[in-house]
């Protein structure tokens, strides 16, 4: 399967948003177990790629979760069940390819509910054994992310139970903004990170894309109104699972036949409608990344003290799409970077969420 690499977008620099509430990091402050996590200094790396600071934010401990995820689905957990008259348990549904079932899984167990999480095929086992340890009841569909999605609404309609995806579609937006509004967390703490190290903003974010509610978070921060305008957004996605590219390309979402990779995570061959607008008026650019260049990456960010699992390496495998190699120069000069630049690395997830394959196996 082939993708395009590099992908450069003109993002419509007069356009802002309004910027996402703080009312999901007020919330997640009084969560037992909240903390900041580590935002680490890699001088090796900014070194090798010829800027200032390469900076990465490493979700792999997330309220005792070993992703980012916890953020958006404690947020939306909370949002759509705090207003119900019946305070009888329910079930909640969502399909996963890992962090974000696992994550539904523990917070609806939390509450006193249930939960129902549905899977494609190609998930690490040690994922699956996850979710089920939560107590979830997990059912494998013999297909593709969306097709999973796709039977995880129907069985949340036929039992009358809640559904809480990730990924928007028209009718179905509320809850994916509350996780999306949870996600807004992690960029909030990095700005507060950055200020005490007397960094006004970054100079580039680099952000895995699944169905993009974590992309459409760093936007909605990164281009509020009020927000610095030098701050460029880069995506990264698998190549066996790029949508981005092909839809800012069409100026339409897009999907994708997805194949396997050992970014599990990232294996979503639709963008959320949600997050589409985002996307085609404020994304910088698009990258695909080859499994052997991700597997690598991880390796390499683990030699640097953060264990990154095969998602969250993607966006240093990006990185080095982005800065290295022949036409570097005219992607650096679209990136608006220079050897002082500062470059934070969304690093997803941890290896103890999905083990990274040895480097000869990639």
């Amino acid at each position: 399967m082939t993708a395009t690499t590099w992908y450069a977008h003109e993002r419509d620099r007069a356009w802002t948003c309004a910027g996402p509430s703080p009312e999901a990091l007020a919330f997640h402050r009084t969560l037992p177990g909240y903390a900041v996590t580590p935002l680490v200094d890699l001088p090796a790396l900014a070194a090798e790629l010829g800027v200032g600071r390469v900076l990465a934010k490493d979700e792999s401990l997330r309220l005792g979760l070993p992703a980012f995820k916890s953020l958006g689905a404690s947020w939306a957990i909370h949002r759509a069940l705090r207003d119900r008259d019946d305070r009888e348990p329910v079930t909640v549904v969502t399909a996963t390819d890992g962090n974000h079932g696992r994550a539904v899984a523990r917070f609806a167990r939390l509450l006193g509910h249930r939960a129902s999480i549905w899977i494609p095929d190609g998930v690490h086992p040690s994922a699956v054994q996850a979710i089920e340890d939560e107590g979830a009841q997990v059912t494998v569909v013999g297909g593709s992310y969306d097709e999973a999605v796709a039977a995880a609404a129907r069985a949340a309609d036929t039992d009358g139970a809640v559904l809480v995806q990730d990924t928007a579609w028209r009718g179905y937006e509320e809850i994916p903004g509350w996780i999306v509004e949870g996600y807004s967390t992690l960029f909030a703490e990095v700005d507060a990170q950055l200020a005490s190290a007397g960094i006004a903003c970054p100079d580039l974010v680099v952000v895995p894309v699944g169905v993009g509610s974590l992309l459409q978070a760093a936007l909605s921060h990164y281009r509020r109104a009020g927000a610095p305008a030098r701050t460029a957004v880069l995506s990264v996605e698998p190549e066996a699972a790029a949508c981005i590219a092909p839809s800012l390309a069409a100026g339409h979402p897009v999907t994708v036949d997805t194949g396997v990779t050992v970014m599990a995570g990232l294996n979503c061959g639709t963008p959320s409608s949600l997050a589409w607008p985002y996307v085609a008026h404020g994304l910088d650019a698009a990258v695909a990344v080859s499994d052997s260049d991700d597997v690598r990456a991880a390796h390499d960010l683990a030699a640097g003290g953060v264990a990154a699992g095969p998602c969250g390496a993607a966006a240093l495998a990006a990185l080095r799409v982005a800065l290295l190699g022949v036409g570097s120069q005219d992607r650096r000069a679209h990136l608006d970077l220079d050897a002082d630049s500062t470059v934070v690395l969304v690093v997803t997830e941890g290896s103890a969420a999905n083990p990274v394959p040895d480097l000869e196996d990639s």
